[in-house]
């Protein structure tokens, strides 16, 4: 609880104080000390998952009470095997190698000064997120493990789960001997804080992750004074090819978009080979409304079923986060690669194809964070990529891209080992 008389601003600066002086005795832990600290993190998740689950109960119905979409509803909601998932995701977290000091390049010069490019942690790191719990889990198991002091700010939506795995997250860092402070939530719902954070904070803030909405990363992106690393949709595409097997197709495809529909990787376009119309397109089309997903398409979609909506300008740019999905057909694999290159997000393609040549001609001209061959969208995901977890997606070009894991919160500096060189 924010303390009486205590504005926003003293408690955020608060906040950063504690993480600048936590980070030091982070960036200095061993890999046991880490790892004893995400070990016993992890039991305590176990531990407390009936408070976790009673905090989450809260949560949801505030959630059932408003607006809340279902699909952000499940993003939300935590049960017992969720709260295992989470606890078996700090866990291999622990047994990743530790990502500081790594030499990333070694050299020697011909007057004999010996050069290294050493993995070294980024710093503070500000995440600010919305709905999914879980993140409250895998930021700091993350942060910790590549020596990060982090501040979470979440959603008001999830506060009371949040502060519960918070709470399990911060026993076993401190019962490692390492400080509470290298693992912070903000305790205020209030909306200053975001601005707070991302505006007046450059001191004890090096780095903001935003996780979450639209309206969420494109303020983070306009009003932070200090680097970010996210993404801001995922407008994610499945390209089907006349070499596709329909059986592998219509599994991809429904997976793809109806695993989990509240998630950036799944699908939210189906483009279809012109040339697989008659055997691929009908097929497809009925299994997703048969499955419950409404299908917007384009003239081509809309002649084999007359259930599907036409589809407008709009759709084919929409993140829908919903059991929606648009359809078009197009003039092969070029023609997929030009409607990704004009209205993807850069986020998570795939193509279904048993021809090998088309499929590495997608994968090298897709220009998206990560591009897959017979696979679903959904595999975009840290943990699926053996990172442990997943601090979130990156589209961006610099510093680090595709699943944020511990290796990606570092960065590196140079060490120059001589022997009494001096320059001429």
């Amino acid at each position: 609880m924010m303390e009486m008389g205590l504005d926003i601003k003293d408690l955020m600066f608060d906040l950063g104080r504690a993480a600048r002086r936590a980070q030091p005795i982070l960036a200095r832990a061993t890999s046991e000390q880490k790892n004893t600290a995400l070990q016993g993190a992890a039991a305590e998740l176990r531990a407390r998952v009936g408070e976790i689950l009673a905090a989450n109960e809260l949560d949801l119905r505030a959630a059932t009470s408003g607006q809340m979409s279902a699909a952000m509803q499940d993003r939300l909601r935590l049960d017992a095997k969720r709260v295992e998932a989470m606890a078996r995701g700090v866990e291999e977290v622990a047994t990743l190698a530790n990502p500081v000091g790594r030499v990333l390049a070694a050299w020697e010069r011909p007057n004999g000064l010996q050069i290294s490019r050493v993995a070294v942690p980024l710093g503070v790191i500000g995440i600010i997120y919305e709905s999914r719990p879980n993140v409250t889990a895998d930021a700091a198991a993350l942060c910790l493990k590549s020596g990060n002091a982090a501040i979470l700010r979440g959603g008001s939506e999830s506060a009371q789960s949040s502060a519960a795995i918070h709470a399990a997250m911060i026993a076993g860092i401190e019962a490692a001997g390492l400080p509470a402070g290298a693992v912070q939530r903000v305790p205020v719902i209030d909306r200053e804080a975001v601005g707070v954070m991302l505006s007046e904070m450059r001191e004890f803030i090096d780095v903001v992750v935003p996780r979450g909405g639209k309206s969420l990363v494109e303020r983070v992106q306009r009003e932070a004074r200090v680097p970010v690393i996210g993404h801001l949709d995922g407008n994610c595409h499945v390209y089907v090819d006349r070499d596709a097997t329909l059986a592998m197709a219509e599994s991809i495809v429904l997976n793809a978009k109806l695993r989990r529909t509240g998630i950036c990787g799944a699908a939210e376009t189906l483009l279809v080979d012109r040339a697989a119309v008659s055997s691929q397109l009908a097929p497809l089309v009925r299994a997703l409304l048969e499955a419950g997903c409404a299908v917007r398409g384009d003239a081509e979609t809309q002649a084999v079923d007359a259930r599907v909506a036409a589809a407008n300008e709009a759709d084919w740019g929409t993140e829908y986060l919903d059991a929606i999905l648009a359809v078009k057909v197009v003039d092969g694999v070029e023609g997929a690669i030009e409607h990704i290159a004009r209205y993807g997000s850069g986020h998570t393609e795939s193509i279904v194809t048993d021809n090998a040549a088309t499929a590495e001609l997608f994968l090298s001209r897709v220009d998206s964070a990560i591009v897959l061959h017979n696979a679903s969208t959904q595999y975009a995901d840290g943990g699926e990529f053996g990172m442990g977890a997943e601090i979130g997606i990156s589209t961006d070009r610099f510093h680090a891209r595709g699943p944020v894991g511990v290796e990606q919160l570092t960065s590196y500096k140079y060490v120059v080992r001589g022997s009494g060189q001096v320059r001429p």
